[in-house]
């Protein structure tokens, strides 16, 4: 771990010998969550291969935790959707339609049933297609929204000093734009 005394001084601990003039790294954590790394550390990492879906449940419950809500619920750069997110979104879904079939596909997705859980998939395919894509939508309305709001405080040139990172929050906009049209198009062909 690392910590700092009252003079400043940086001092880090590790748990095993590191040679001298070897190299420390530091881990900012999960790389496929840019939007996390730019509000804990401000930096926008656009390398990353994926990105978190950002769909929100209020209150999971541990099913869908144990299933892979929120960490393993990513879009990727290329329009790729993981197999959690259209997990979650079906169960999520089934449990709205008040569906045994709900506790059926958690038994077959913790199990590694994959022949269940993809007939279950198929069966309700266009549900869960037509609840991911009202996610995205609204997802790239919130961003046309929040560009506007960025694009007026840049026009009034006073965000410098009130809020400057806001070219950096318009280039964290555009990355996650950017992921979010190639997902709504794979979705669209899907459709």
């Amino acid at each position: 771990y690392i910590s700092f005394d009252d003079q400043g001084n940086c001092y880090a601990y590790s748990t095993q010998d590191v040679p001298a003039g070897y190299p420390l790294l530091v881990s900012y954590g999960d790389s496929t969550n840019p939007s996390m790394l730019l509000a804990r550390y401000g930096f926008l990492d656009e390398s990353s291969p994926a990105t978190y879906c950002k769909y929100i449940i209020d209150d999971p419950d541990e099913a869908i935790k144990a299933m892979g809500y929120p960490e393993r619920m990513l879009f990727y750069n290329d329009g790729g959707i993981s197999s959690e997110v259209w997990d979650i979104i079906l169960y999520e879904q089934l449990d709205k339609l008040n569906s045994p079939k709900k506790q059926q596909l958690y038994q077959a997705v913790m199990s590694g049933d994959e022949a269940t859980k993809q007939s279950l998939h198929q069966e309700n395919y266009f549900l869960t297609v037509k609840a991911l894509l009202r996610h995205v939508d609204f997802l790239v309305n919130e961003l046309d929204e929040l560009d506007i709001g960025i694009e007026a405080q840049l026009k009034h040139g006073s965000h410098a000093q009130r809020h400057p990172r806001l070219p950096l929050l318009k280039r964290h906009n555009q990355y996650a734009r950017t992921i979010l049209e190639r997902v709504q198009e794979k979705l669209d062909s899907m459709g």
